[in-house]
């Protein structure tokens, strides 16, 4: 679990973060949404520990990042794992080698140890035949997952996205959104999408935090969205077509 107490964040004279409140449980996947400029990737920044809040703590299962050593730090963000927009993979590197990249950097694990990881983790993802590819090689619905794969691989506590659906086709989306919610409950692991990608919302936001101006302005699930009267939540959500048409069902379902 990670929990956030009042967390403040500014730039200059720009407030970006204005005392957020909440926490994000074990087990599930919770996303964070709000337009461009609400303050979703400092946000997500400060919970990675790469952005100090000026104000307010972020606890990881209890303990408060803020009054860790320098050491402790470093040890807990060994326990993150990553997976950046546009993938961010090493082009000069095979698939394997990017996976294992991580394991290589922090951990004394032997070599077929790190072998045997690297596959583990590549079937989980259902990339049994592409050990030996390069990321130019393979699609970009695999390269996410090749980015998944590499995120998981130090069997992390805590799981970061980042618009881990741009760029994809919307049934390449889906499926890398169900494989993300897999993940998370099948190992437990505390999971926070930074998203605007409304089908997330649907498929898979079991909490959802709404942000505005740095504000917290609404948290809840995807099924709870569709009843709010929050007018800045339902402006945001209802601009796509399909919410719309659900959105629609859902009050002719309730009449």
């Amino acid at each position: 679990m990670i929990e956030v107490d009042n967390i403040h964040k500014s730039f200059g004279d720009a407030n970006v973060l204005k005392g957020i409140s909440t926490c994000f449980d074990k087990g599930k996947t919770n996303l964070i949404i709000g337009q461009s400029g609400s303050g979703k990737t400092v946000f997500i920044k400060c919970l990675l520990g790469l952005f100090a809040p000026e104000k307010g703590t972020i606890s990881y299962d209890g303990k408060i990042y803020s009054e860790l050593s320098g050491s402790e730090q470093r040890n807990l963000r060994q326990e993150m794992g990553m997976v950046f927009q546009g993938s961010a993979l090493f082009d000069s590197m095979t698939v394997e080698g990017n996976v294992r990249f991580p394991l290589e950097m922090f951990t004394k694990q032997s070599d077929s140890e790190m072998q045997d990881r690297v596959d583990f983790v590549l079937k989980r993802v259902n990339l049994i035949d592409a050990h030996h590819k390069y990321p130019s090689e393979i699609s970009g619905g695999m390269q996410k997952r090749v980015a998944i794969a590499r995120a998981i691989v130090m069997n992390p506590k805590y799981l970061f996205c980042d618009e881990p659906n741009s760029g994809l086709d919307p049934k390449t989306a889906i499926l890398i959104d169900n494989l993300i919610q897999e993940i998370t409950q099948e190992y437990n692991i505390t999971t926070v999408i930074n998203s605007h990608d409304m089908n997330s919302v649907m498929e898979i936001g079991e909490k959802i935090i709404f942000l505005k101006n740095g504000i917290k302005e609404w948290e809840g699930t995807n099924k709870e969205i569709f009843k709010t009267d929050n007018e800045a939540v339902t402006n945001f959500v209802y601009s796509s077509e399909l919410f719309k048409k659900v959105r629609q069902m859902y009050l002719e379902e309730r009449n």
